[in-house]
């Protein structure tokens, strides 16, 4: 019998490889750890109130992406007492030690018998060649039983993965389809600096690609995935469907899940007279009439600026270019001379003129702007294209939320700190593009050069028919 027990022993070792150190604490014991980080505590001290050490809270956190696995997650709460816990497997290592039985053993822990014996055989330890029963190696066998052996979707369907990288990480072009590289951005394993430099892609976001999967692919429900299953390929170790790298691809370039910092609008004064926003009509506010825009302009380094304008409908985006004038960066400066940084009231104007010269009158209706003394000749804008502009109140972005939506997201193209002079028109219309044949949630998936298109080509036709 001895020698049955000796063969069986070997034979299991050839099986399965060694247990190793005992892992620090097992399932239920980081739960606390998981609770703290829900209600908002850093990894450091989540794991003062799990008691270990910061070093393995860090661990933790980074392995999970900054998420608590589903088995972990605050709203699983306790255990449901289906499974033997580690403290259980403890109580019955100690019992078989001071010679209890298993039906003993089950009526100290208030289990069935048939548990206990099922324990003792499955999951007692055989590198001493006998099966004597020890925790931490039965709670590794429990663990190891426990996995899931289901392959990540991202790994089997080549299709699918591709068409994730590609619009995670995609090149940019212009309307003619050059191709723009934009800066060299090296990855070094954590979140892009709010003041480097920012890599070029297509960047769609994990929820845009998941929603955008039923349009592009129909009839073929393999191409299917959530944005959940895309963010933990990127943020998960282990799962090794994409690569972290594509993480600087993402619009917070974060390398891990954290809390969103949030970000008070500052805004400038503006003394001058001129139509606030209290007096813009109500139709402009539902959106259901096109035409209406807001702008901005996204600073950086050294007086640079970029003009942007948002369609409030369409949420259709065009990019102003503002290079300095001559004469900028110069010394002895005349402070009363002409603003040479290139977004002066003259240089925005004229800049706004001729972005909207190619657009019917039907969508040139109404500009939202701050109070922003690049506005100081909104009069003369509103003479040369018509539209009517109005004023948000001091320090209120929020007034102006498509636009500041649009900032956010070209942000990641040019990030704040940056020297937005050094590109070119074409590159900011490259950008655009890139901006505009991306889906959007509000506007059913669509892309905004898709909602603006349909918006011109309904204008024509009503042009034709008041003609005849």
């Amino acid at each position: 019998m001895n020698v049955k027990i000796r063969k069986a022993s070997a034979s299991l070792r050839a099986k399965l490889r060694s247990p190793g150190r005992p892992p620090v604490l097992h399932r239920a014991a980081r739960w606390p750890f998981w609770q703290a980080i829900a209600r908002g505590l850093s990894s450091e001290d989540a794991a003062a109130v799990a008691g270990v050490s910061m070093a393995v809270g860090a661990r933790w956190f980074r392995q999970c992406g900054g998420m608590p696995p589903s088995h972990l997650a605050p709203s699983a709460a306790q255990p449901t007492g289906r499974y033997l816990s580690f403290a259980e497997r403890e109580e019955i290592a100690l019992a078989r030690a001071r010679g209890d039985g298993v039906r003993e053993i089950a009526r100290q822990l208030g289990r069935a018998a048939s548990t206990i014996s099922r324990e003792l055989r499955r999951n007692a330890a055989t590198r001493g060649g006998n099966l004597e029963y020890c925790s931490h190696t039965a709670q590794w066998h429990a663990d190891r039983a426990a996995r899931r052996p289901k392959e990540v979707k991202l790994v089997s369907n080549h299709a699918l993965r591709k068409y994730v990288q590609d619009r995670l990480a995609g090149n940019i072009a212009t309307p003619g389809g050059r191709t723009i590289a934009g800066p060299q951005v090296p990855w070094n394993g954590r979140r892009q600096g709010r003041r480097q430099a920012r890599r070029w892609s297509r960047a769609w976001s994990p929820q845009q690609i998941s929603n955008r999967l039923p349009i592009d692919f129909p009839k073929d429900t393999s191409m299917r995935i959530s944005h959940e299953a895309i963010y933990q390929a990127l943020y998960v170790q282990g799962r090794g469907a994409l690569q972290r790298e594509l993480t600087a691809c993402l619009r917070t370039g974060r390398a891990l899940r954290v809390p969103r910092e949030r970000v008070r609008g500052r805004g400038k004064s503006f003394v001058t007279p001129e139509i606030m926003i209290s007096e813009r009509p109500a139709s402009v506010e539902d959106r259901a009439v096109p035409g209406h825009w807001e702008g901005d302009l996204i600073l950086g380094l050294d007086s640079s600026a970029i003009g942007t304008l948002v369609e409030r409908t369409t949420r259709f985006t065009m990019l102003l270019h503002l290079p300095p004038l001559p004469g900028h960066r110069q010394q002895p400066r005349d402070k009363h001379g002409p603003a040479l940084a290139g977004h002066g009231a003259e240089a925005v104007r004229e800049a706004i003129t001729k972005a909207m010269s190619s657009l019917p009158k039907q969508l040139k209706k109404s500009l939202t702007w701050d109070q922003g003394a690049e506005m100081a000749q909104h009069v003369q804008l509103s003479m040369h294209t018509g539209l009517q502009v109005y004023f948000c109140d001091p320090q209120s972005p929020w007034q102006r939320g498509t636009n500041e939506n649009t900032n956010g997201l070209l942000r990641q193209y040019f990030p704040k700190g940056t020297d937005l002079s050094a590109h070119r028109a074409t590159d900011l219309q490259a950008v655009a593009l890139a901006l505009n044949t991306r889906p959007r949630k509000t506007l059913g998936w669509q892309t905004p050069a898709e909602a603006f298109n349909e918006l011109l080509r309904s204008t024509n036709r009503r042009s034709v028919a008041t003609t005849r």
